[in-house]
């Protein structure tokens, strides 16, 4: 498919909900829908064609049980179960828990791990499963138990990042690859894959749109280049993640969900809350059937 401007894509058919974007290239919220009904196949086409556009949409005041939040998901293709999540919680294998006291329990393995490899300290911005030779291609993450302030998640239009590089760092990194080693973790959970590598620039399979695609929570590495040069080069592109006119920033509140293309966007969890036992549940959507177990 050939690349495509925002204008020159079909409108998302508005007839199942209210669309209400947050930023030009990146976030709506979708309003008047209830994701414990029964979706049907147009409202379901509906909400894909938003989240081609916007790369991640908020749905608010929900009330949604474990099962119906599989079953929503599951509407938009297989689902995926993380090693993290292989103890199937409330008898669903794809639910996996983001919690606050395995984040820090997994922060002070990354510390160690910085201390003994001081050139891995990066920031938390990052995509889901980007381990795999094919990742997840969607993520529902459901709120559950939050603090009373604090706790936003920042999503980045990864297409608005590679497009605003200059033409000179767009050419450096034309055809170079980056690997992700989530080793350590996935060691701790039983489960063994070997260390990958993606193009750092990626062509979106559904829009032909180029996205900058790294994740700096899993010791990336650019292949090919010398640690410094990767890490300059992995610098800049962390500095177009940061910009605020990439961002969207979503407050939490009871009942909210959001649902992004992990192929199109990257993430960040603002952990500003303490020592709150914040709680949200994700079930991931695989990519093609054909490549779903690799």
């Amino acid at each position: 498919m050939s690349a495509t401007t925002l204008q020159e894509r079909a409108p998302v058919p508005e007839a199942y909900f209210d669309l209400k974007p947050l930023q030009p290239t990146i976030g709506a919220e979708l309003l008047g829908i209830d994701l414990s009904k029964p979706l049907s196949d147009g409202a379901r086409d509906a909400i894909k064609a938003a989240i081609l556009q916007y790369r991640v949409v908020f749905f608010r005041d929900q009330t949604l049980t474990a099962e119906q939040h599989e079953l929503f998901a599951s509407r938009f293709g297989p689902l995926y179960a993380h090693p993290g999540s292989r103890r199937p919680n409330q008898g669903i294998e794809a639910l996996h828990q983001i919690s606050a006291t395995d984040f820090a329990k997994a922060a002070d393995a990354r510390k160690a791990a910085a201390a003994a490899d001081p050139d891995q300290i990066w920031d938390g911005y990052h995509t889901d499963t980007s381990w795999r030779l094919v990742p997840a291609w969607g993520a529902v993450l459901r709120a559950v138990d939050l603090p009373a302030v604090g706790g936003d998640t920042i999503w980045v239009d990864a297409n608005a990042a590679y497009e605003n590089l200059s033409p000179d760092v767009k050419a450096r990194l034309e055809g170079l690859h980056v690997t992700h080693d989530y080793r350590e973790a996935l060691n701790r959970a039983g489960f063994d894959y070997p260390i990958v590598a993606h193009p750092i620039v990626r062509t979106h399979r559904e829009t032909g749109q180029k996205i900058l695609w790294v994740n700096y929570t899993q010791r990336p590495s650019i292949v090919g280049l010398d640690r410094a040069e990767s890490r300059a080069l992995l610098e800049i592109i962390l500095r177009q993640y940061k910009k605020p006119e990439h961002q969207v920033r979503f407050s939490w509140r009871p009942g909210s969900v959001a649902f992004w293309d992990n192929r199109a966007a990257v993430h960040y969890a603002v952990r500003n809350y303490g020592d709150y036992p914040r709680l949200l549940e994700r079930i991931l959507i695989a990519d093609e059937p054909l490549w779903a177990n690799l």
